[in-house]
C-alpha cells in the first residue's frame, strides 16, 4: 500500500525545522582561526578608533586661525618646526605660524587644529606659503569619530568575515569565543550508487551527492563524518542510520524517502521512534524532502536527485545549522530580478530554478529536472516561482535566492 503523505508549504516545513534547534556550547579559538565562524560573544571597542586627534593626509599640521585672510594675491607663510611620521608623536607645541610635516595617521602636535595637504602649498627650504585659509578641524580625523569606547560595535551572532577579523585585531581580541561546530554526517542511500573512484556499470550511477553535500557543509565553514554509502537493506540501513545518529548533532541522508519498493527511511525513522517533522513539501524539486528529530538530534531525509537533494540543504538544513549555531542570519540573500524566460505552465507547487544571476536579470542555468547536475555547477542562484494556476513570462519580476553568498537573511520568507 502506498503511503499517503501531505504537502505542507515550504514556509511551513521551514519553520518546523528551526522550531527544533537547540543551541550548541562555544569554544575559544585564535584570532587567525576564527574565520568563517559564528561570533558567540559581542565586540566591544576597549578604546575609541581613531584612538587619537589625526591626520588623514600627508601634510602640514596648523593653527588654523593663522592661515586667515589667505589668498592668491595674500600668501600666508608658515615655518616648519617638525616633521612626524605614523607611529611618533612630535613633542612640539605649536604658536604663531609654526607648523609640522605630519604623514598619514600621525596624531596632530599641541595646538594644531587643522592639516594642509602638501598639494595645497608650495614648500621651500624650511617653510611653506598657502592661497587659501583652513576651517578649525579642516582635514582632521576626531578621536573616537569612528567607534567610540565602550560601544558594542558588533553583536554575536555575527558571522566573522575579514571586516569583523579586522575589527577583532584593533581591540586586542588575541582569541575569540565562538559557536562550537554542530557535529554532521553524511549517508547516502541506494545499491544503484557506486564510490566517485568505481568504473561505471549498467544499471549504476556514481554518488554525486555525498561530495557536494560535504561541500555545501565545508562552504559554511563546517567539517562533516561520512557514513559511507548504504544498500537497499532494510536492517542494515536501520544499523548505520542509528550508529550514525548517535554519534552527531545532524544526520543527513540522501535518497531512500520517496515510496518506492526499497526506499525504507520512513520505516527507519518508526523504528527509530523518531518525531517526523514532515514527509512532504509543496516544492519542486524535492517534494519528498523529509525531516525527523530523534533524541534531539536532526535526521534530514533529503531526495536522491541531485538538484532535489542541493535544495533541500539549502532550504532547510543549511539554516537549521545556522541556528544551532547561534546565528542572526540564517537564511540565503535574497533580491528581486527580471525573469529572462517564460515558465508557462503553472505549478500548484512553489518551484526553485538553477539560475545565472547577473545583477539585474535571472535565467535558469540549464536543464532543469530534479535528476539534473550540469545546472547545479553553473548556477548561482535560484528562482522562486510560488504555486499556483498561472505561469511566468519573460520581463516578470521574480525572487531569487542568491548562493554561495558570505551574509544571509534574518527574515526571508518563503
Amino acid at each position: 500500500m502506498v503511503e499517503h503523505r501531505k504537502p505542507i508549504p515550504v514556509s511551513e516545513a521551514v519553520q518546523k525545522v528551526i522550531d527544533q534547534a537547540h543551541l550548541l556550547e562555544t569554544e575559544t579559538v585564535p584570532l587567525e582561526q576564527s574565520y568563517n565562524r559564528i561570533l558567540a560573544e559581542p565586540i566591544v571597542a576597549g578604546h575609541p578608533v581613531p584612538p587619537f586627534d589625526r591626520s588623514p593626509y600627508d601634510g602640514f599640521a596648523i593653527i588654523s586661525k593663522h592661515s586667515s585672510g589667505a589668498s592668491g594675491d595674500n600668501r600666508i607663510r608658515f615655518d616648519i618646526v617638525d616633521h612626524i611620521g605614523a607611529g611618533a608623536v612630535s613633542e612640539k607645541t605649536l604658536s604663531g605660524n609654526q607648523a609640522v610635516r605630519i604623514m598619514t595617521g600621525a596624531p596632530l602636535p599641541e595646538n594644531a587644529d587643522a592639516v594642509v595637504m602638501f598639494e595645497q602649498t608650495v614648500e621651500s627650504d624650511g617653510f611653506f606659503t598657502i592661497r587659501k585659509p583652513f576651517k578649525p578641524l579642516e582635514n582632521v580625523s576626531l578621536q573616537g569619530e569612528d567607534v567610540e569606547q565602550g560601544e558594542t560595535v558588533i553583536e554575536s551572532g555575527n558571522l566573522i568575515h575579514p571586516g569583523i577579523v579586522a575589527l577583532l585585531a584593533t581591540f586586542g581580541y588575541a582569541t575569540v569565543r565562538v559557536a562550537k561546530h554542530p557535529v554532521v554526517g553524511i549517508l547516502s542511500t541506494g545499491t544503484e550508487l557506486l564510490d566517485v573512484s568505481e568504473p561505471l556499470v549498467p544499471g549504476k550511477i556514481r554518488n554525486s551527492n555525498g561530495p557536494m553535500i560535504a561541500a555545501q557543509l565545508a562552504r559554511m565553514g563546517i567539517p562533516c563524518k561520512t557514513y559511507g554509502l548504504s544498500v537497499d537493506n532494510l536492517d542494515e540501513s536501520f544499523d548505520i542510520v542509528k550508529r550514525a545518529a548517535e554519534e552527531t548533532d545532524c544526520l543527513i541522508t540522501t535518497g531512500g524517502v520517496s515510496v518506492g519498493d526499497f526506499d525504507f527511511l520512513p520505516a527507519i525513522y518508526e523504528r527509530l521512534g523518531a518525531n517526523v517533522l514532515f514527509n512532504k513539501v509543496a516544492m519542486r524539486p524535492g517534494s519528498v524532502t523529509t525531516v525527523a528529530v530523534a533524541d534531539g538530534k536532526y535526521l534530514f531525509g533529503l531526495s536522491g536527485n541531485p538538484s532535489a537533494c542541493f535544495t533541500g540543504f539549502e532550504l532547510f538544513v543549511r539554516p537549521a545549522l545556522l541556528k544551532m549555531m547561534g546565528a542572526e542570519k540564517l537564511y540565503l540573500p535574497h533580491t528581486k530580478a527580471i525573469l529572462f524566460e517564460d515558465f508557462d505552465k503553472a505549478n500548484p507547487f512553489t518551484r526553485f530554478i538553477r539560475a545565472v544571476y547577473d545583477g539585474h536579470n535571472v535565467k535558469p542555468a540549464g536543464f532543469n529536472k530534479s535528476n539534473a547536475v550540469a545546472s547545479i555547477a553553473k548556477g548561482n542562484s535560484l528562482i522562486v516561482l510560488p504555486g499556483g494556476t498561472r505561469g511566468f513570462k519573460k520581463g516578470d519580476t521574480v525572487d531569487v535566492l542568491l548562493l554561495g553568498v558570505e551574509e544571509g537573511s534574518a527574515a526571508w520568507k518563503l
